[in-house]
């Protein structure tokens, strides 16, 4: 078990017991504005951050099984060791600026309810997004 998952475990186990503390305290209130005594916003929240955090903890654990040892996680690893490439990443293209353009239009929909708005913005998003995808893929033209 890597050190990644180990901290969500933790988390987990953290946001387990407060929630029980949370969902005991607040059914001992006693307060007829609670529903069955229980205050469930708070408690339905500290139930759902506990099931993300073991969520990730077993995906993490999953994928750190499979993986060799990471300079991160090596006590003795130098700078050097972490060294090569990260992956390919398009110096010069527009649509990454493009799509937040366009989740700006679909967030301002969504704000003022204008649904004409959303419309603009998913079908931004969404050519975008292709345009994303494709930018490597689409032959230039030769003129």
């Amino acid at each position: 078990m890597g050190p990644g998952s180990k901290v969500f475990y933790a988390l987990g186990t953290f946001l387990a017991l407060i929630a029980v503390f949370y969902i005991l305290a607040t059914t001992w209130i006693g307060d007829d504005a609670y529903l069955f005594g229980i205050e469930w916003v708070g408690s339905v929240g500290l139930v759902l951050a506990t099931a993300l955090s073991f969520m990730l903890a077993v995906y993490l654990d999953f994928t750190e099984r499979r993986m060799d040892i990471v300079p991160e996680d090596w006590e003795e690893a130098e700078i050097e060791d972490g060294a090569g490439v990260l992956g390919f990443f398009s110096p010069h293209s527009i649509w990454p600026f493009a799509m937040s353009g366009a989740i700006f239009f679909l967030g301002l929909g969504v704000a003022f309810w204008q649904l004409w708005l959303v419309a603009i913005g998913a079908v931004l998003l969404i050519w975008t997004t292709t345009q994303l995808n494709l930018q490597y893929g689409i032959p230039r033209e030769k003129h």
